[in-house]
């Protein structure tokens, strides 16, 4: 029977899951008046019925993933004293495991981040994890880390909570009401239409339907990459004497979790070689259900999880529960405005944490709707950075079974999926295969990470927080870069064509440098928000006088086509084109890369002729090139923007003419080491929304007086107006040449904790780790004080005297690349 549904509303929310609700709740709390919050079955009837409500923190390796979680966690602990409706939150403590030295590193890297930012982390013996969790064996247990302030909710009462508090702030919630249609027009969500045919209006519509989003999206044409997947846990009878207040225990050695559960002990599985399901379709009438149990499948696994609590085989199994989680392609949620259509939100693919990260998640959203930008960084979880190719069903049938393995498994710093790979490549990836490179993957691109000397040597041989067996290939091609002259395939560059008679005031009113220049100039600029936030670092380069090429990371394409369609004006004519695929990229750097490129070219390469910053068509053998004078590595060379069907022969061409220069190919390693010794910054990397270009270094690149201003001017006027920043990215170099830096280590001044590393390397020129991170003070992070102070670099519990600097350790004077 059809609801008396309102005929509008400022906000409607589909789903009444845990996403669903949460957003509902703190959207309210912002005064965000006129929600409606639509479930086609019952409130929780889909997959959040069944989760298994851990409140805990694992290894959280970014500020916001911290963020999302303590949010969560702090409101689980109050929210039954403000509604009034249990939430069977208890905190019983959490304790991870290690068996192996490498995981125990990884959790000693990893705790210290945590800690700074309210999560109690810390190393015990394993003498005191035995005591905490006495039913395990933990034998061959090589370290533990315990935080007492998690623990375990009942997800169905948690999420009637939340529903009480939204409509305690006035949000009104029905259920067994179905959404079959999204109204739009001209691009821009209007509402939605349910199954009784009763259509809603409303200014904001926001998809929180768990594993239906993907095929709701679909119907509209919207992006969502997510797939529902076998889960699995089983409950024993009851264990007499089992605590209830056993501490869950998570052991990544056999991709499972432990807990009390109703005087039994649950055994929950994170297991390798999943199962997806549902590739086609989730049945829309699916509520409260339940997937028959594959005990062939999981058989192994069960033992190798009661392998850890042999004494639970003693006792009968009271139920061994499968039901469906949605997983995304990189195990991150999908989160905030849609690029197809205007107005339309989402917020899902959980990736079966609904449960734990769902407040904070449902946080984040809300303030993006209802004050425009998100409170921290969502350059990870934001839903436009996926193509379509991600969301194909044999992408996603082939890529699931790794995922939950993935999730719970062992992690190192460089190691990537091996499933449903080669989504794209290059022209050049079978030159590049039998160079000896290994790949590893960027948004979906296969990129050469490092070479081999020969294509059998390709491989990692033990993956490790220490040196690996391909460190001293990359260091070679590192050096070779600095020496003598090197080749990267840089193809997977998001390229885009902009024109038309509006063409430069969009980019304009988007970019913080000057782009009014010269046909032939290259530009560096940022883009903002309103705020003075980061959206995108990237080039312009003018072709015409009402023609661009913009060229940004990869990782950024999505974003950065999206921004650029949001911001033209009404009645204003531009058009954009991607033209990546219709090309290659290959990057000549180097201080013989002029001598190269003379040999292959007539065009005048001299400083004179060709300066640093400024693009043109050249002759490269029998192909007419776009060159560009730039460089992400600090040396003297070109990006040479190839014709996709003569690329190889480019390629060919190049490695032929610098046999005798000592010319390599060189990979993502080694841009990486070489781009960190000069300090330069990479949107989505080491700075992201909530970070701003004057206190990222970047004030060079933002013109404050520009004609008709930029967005985020004015913000941005205000910060620098303050004078010398409290808060700076600084460049810092380690005076011991033998430990790594990857990024989250802690930056010290005297004993005073004042950041952590974004991103780190190996300088190989500069002797040592090298990374870039923003310090912050209670005070003006003079020059003074960057080039005097005691700095030092914590690093698995040690801490390492290391350089601080503001200006660039490798060429400071940018003598190597205007030359």
């Amino acid at each position: 029977m059809p609801h008396d549904l309102p005929r509008h509303a400022r906000t409607v929310i589909i789903g009444g899951g845990s996403i669903g609700a949460n957003t509902a709740y703190h959207l309210a709390g912002l005064g965000h008046g006129d929600i409606v919050v639509l479930e086609q079955g019952k409130l929780t009837s889909g997959t959040t019925w069944h989760a298994a409500g851990l409140i805990v923190a694992g290894l959280l390796k970014s500020e916001a993933e911290c963020a999302i979680y303590t949010h969560g966690r702090d409101l689980y602990q109050r929210l039954e004293a403000e509604t009034g409706v249990p939430t069977g939150f208890r905190q019983v403590g959490y304790l991870q495991i290690a068996t192996n030295d490498e995981r125990v590193h990884e959790m000693r890297r990893i705790a210290p981040f945590m800690r700074r930012f309210g999560i109690n982390c810390h190393e015990i013996s394993v003498a005191e994890a035995k005591e905490l969790f006495p039913v395990g064996d933990l034998s061959n247990v090589k370290g533990a880390f315990y935080i007492p302030e998690d623990g375990r909710a009942n997800p169905v009462d948690l999420t009637m909570s939340l529903a009480r508090g939204a409509r305690n702030r006035g949000v009104r919630i029905f259920e067994d009401t179905r959404v079959t249609e999204i109204t739009a027009k001209n691009g821009t969500a209007t509402g939605v239409r349910t199954a009784c045919g009763q259509e809603i209006t409303a200014e904001n519509v926001v998809i929180c339907g768990g594993m239906w989003s993907r095929q709701l999206g679909a119907a509209h044409g919207v992006n969502l990459p997510l797939q529902a997947a076998e889960h699995y846990y089983l409950i024993t009878e009851n264990i007499p004497g089992l605590p209830r207040d056993l501490p869950v225990l998570e052991d990544p050695s056999t991709y499972t979790y432990y807990r009390e559960e109703v005087g039994g002990l649950m055994l929950g599985l994170f297991e390798p070689g999943a199962a997806a399901w549902k590739t086609d379709r989730i049945p829309d009438d699916w509520q409260f259900g339940e997937i028959e149990p594959d005990w062939d499948r999981v058989g192994p696994d069960l033992e190798k999880a009661y392998s850890r609590v042999p004494m639970a085989a003693d006792y009968g199994v009271k139920k061994l529960f499968c039901g469906p989680e949605s997983f995304t392609p990189d195990l991150a949620p999908l989160v905030g405005p849609t690029p197809e259509l205007r107005n339309l939100w989402v917020a899902c693919g959980m990736n079966s944490l609904g449960i734990l990260n769902g407040a904070g998640t449902g946080m984040v959203l809300a303030h993006w709707i209802h004050d425009g930008l998100p409170p921290l960084d969502v350059t990870g979880m934001n839903v436009n950075r996926f193509s379509r190719d991600f969301a194909t069903p044999a992408f996603r049938r082939d890529r699931t079974p790794e995922l939950l393995g993935k999730m719970f498994g062992q992690h190192f710093h460089n190691e990537g999926f091996k499933t449903a790979r080669s989504v794209k490549r290059s022209v050049l990836y079978d030159r590049l295969r039998a160079a000896g490179a290994f790949f590893g993957e960027g948004s979906g691109w296969e990129q050469p990470d490092w070479f081999a000397p020969t294509p059998d040597q390709a491989k990692v041989e033990r993956y490790s927080w220490f040196r690996q067996n391909w460190f001293d290939w990359h260091a070679e091609e590192h050096r070779a870069a600095r020496k003598d002259v090197v080749l990267m395939d840089m193809t997977s560059m998001a390229s885009f064509r902009v024109e038309g008679p509006h063409a430069l005031a969009l980019l304009s009113r988007l970019s913080c440098n000057e782009i009014d220049v010269e046909v032939g100039r290259v530009v560096y600029t940022a883009w903002v928000n309103e705020a003075g936030g980061f959206e995108a670092d990237l080039t312009v380069t003018r072709l015409g006088q009402d023609l661009f090429l913009v060229v940004v990371g990869e990782n950024s394409a999505g974003h950065t086509e999206m921004r650029m369609r949001r911001h033209i004006g009404p009645g204003e004519c531009v058009v954009i084109t991607d033209v990546t695929a219709a090309r290659a990229q290959i990057n000549v750097h180097g201080p013989k890369a002029r001598t190269l490129m003379q040999r292959v070219s007539g065009a005048d390469l001299t400083n004179e002729g060709f300066p640093y910053m400024t693009a043109r068509e050249i002759d490269v053998g029998y192909s007419m090139v776009f060159a560009m004078r730039v460089t992400f590595i600090g040396e003297l060379g070109w990006e040479l923007h190839v014709p996709a069907t003569q690329a190889v022969q480019v390629y060919d061409l190049l490695m032929e003419a610098g046999r005798d220069l000592g010319l390599r190919n060189a990979g993502m390693q080694t841009l990486n080491s070489l781009r960190l010794e000069k300090a330069y910054r990479d949107f989505g990397i080491d700075v992201d929304n909530t970070d701003n270009p004057i206190e990222a270094g970047l004030g060079f690149a933002v013109k404050l007086d520009k004609p008709g201003g930029f967005i985020g001017r004015d913000a941005l006027a205000a910060i620098k107006a303050q004078g010398t920043p409290k808060n700076r990215m600084l460049q810092f170099l380690l005076k011991d040449p033998e430990p790594l830096m990857f990024g989250n280590e802690l930056i010290y001044l005297g004993d005073e904790q004042v950041g952590y590393i974004q991103v780190g390397g190996y300088g190989h020129s500069l002797g040592g780790a090298v990374g870039i991170g923003f310090a912050g003070l209670d005070r003006p992070l003079t020059p003074d004080i960057v080039e005097g102070g005691d700095w030092s670099i914590e690093i698995a519990g040690r801490r390492y005297p290391a350089v601080a600097s503001l200006k660039p350790l490798y060429d400071p004077a940018m003598a190597k690349i205007r030359c």
